[in-house]
């Protein structure tokens, strides 16, 4: 196995103002070593993995044990890409020395390089408890799907000249609080360009318009494996969906049909050992 050349948190601070930055989510080995050979510079282990995954209809329900295995399966296959582990909902809001612990697990156990955490200003004794265990956070403003309740549903935040303000002081709390990025999710244009314009720190967008310093996509919305599920923010590179039913359907048919397996597919007395069990 080659050195792991990991994209460095000062890498990506250099690159505000210069170079977009490109995050994508990843939930397990495969995904992650295809993505990170294609020159991803953040892979990003979601706590969306419980809708996206698990077919949940919100991200509440994803446990702190689930998101670290899930880190650890992509920390162990990118060999460039910064992983940065997303701490789902109560792992760091009950008290900062919590959220100290749980995010020193996703580095000791899940093997990645920084965590992200929801909120602002509320959520900044957490945060700055764990930048002071010398762990990266993320930030992450606007539409913070784990309070989707409060908001009623997955809604733009910041549409009003009050609610906006709320935001930018969130991201500049953050900022100030040493959050080396800070993703803005569903919000206006405008606002996520004043946010970018005003912080030190790279703003990842997501529904935020072309503004940030670099975009964040959901990995199953850029192939096409979403379902019916099409925000006007997701643009899809690919529709695996079609593909995939396609192949399972010959396969289907080779296996009713007898065609599969031929003769040269059966194991031989002297194969080797499987790499793979099933």
């Amino acid at each position: 196995m080659s050195e792991r050349t990991t994209v460095s948190i000062p890498d990506l601070i250099a690159q505000k103002g210069k170079e977009k930055i490109a995050v994508l989510t990843a939930y397990d080995a495969p995904s992650a070593r295809i993505l990170d050979a294609a020159g991803i510079d953040v892979l990003l282990v979601g706590d969306s993995v419980a809708m996206a995954v698990y077919g949940e209809p919100s991200t509440l329900t994803a446990s702190l044990d689930a998101l670290i295995r899930h880190t650890k399966a992509v920390s162990g296959a990118a060999r460039r890409a910064l992983v940065v582990g997303d701490m789902p909902f109560l792992s760091y809001q009950a008290s900062p020395a919590d959220a100290v612990r749980n995010a020193g697990r996703f580095l000791a156990e899940g093997g990645c390089g920084a965590i992200k955490l929801e909120g602002g200003r509320r959520v900044l004794p957490a945060v700055e408890a764990i930048l002071s265990a010398d762990i990266p956070v993320m930030g992450h403003v606007g539409m913070t799907p784990q309070s989707f309740r409060k908001f009623g549903g997955f809604k733009v935040q910041g549409k009003s000249a009050g609610a906006a303000e709320e935001i930018l002081q969130d991201a500049v709390a953050l900022d100030a609080a040493g959050c080396f990025a800070i993703v803005l999710e569903c919000v206006p244009e405008a606002l996520a360009e004043r946010i970018t314009s005003t912080v030190s720190v790279p703003t990842i967008g997501i529904g935020a318009g072309p503004h940030c310093d670099g975009q964040v996509l959901v990995y199953h919305d850029l192939l096409g494996l979403s379902g019916d599920f099409r925000p006007k923010f997701v643009r899809r590179y690919a529709e695996l969906a079609p593909v995939i039913e396609d192949a399972a359907r010959r396969y289907l048919e080779d296996v009713k049909s007898g065609a599969f397996p031929s003769r040269d597919e059966t194991f031989a007395p002297d194969a080797p050992p499987l790499r793979r069990v099933y």
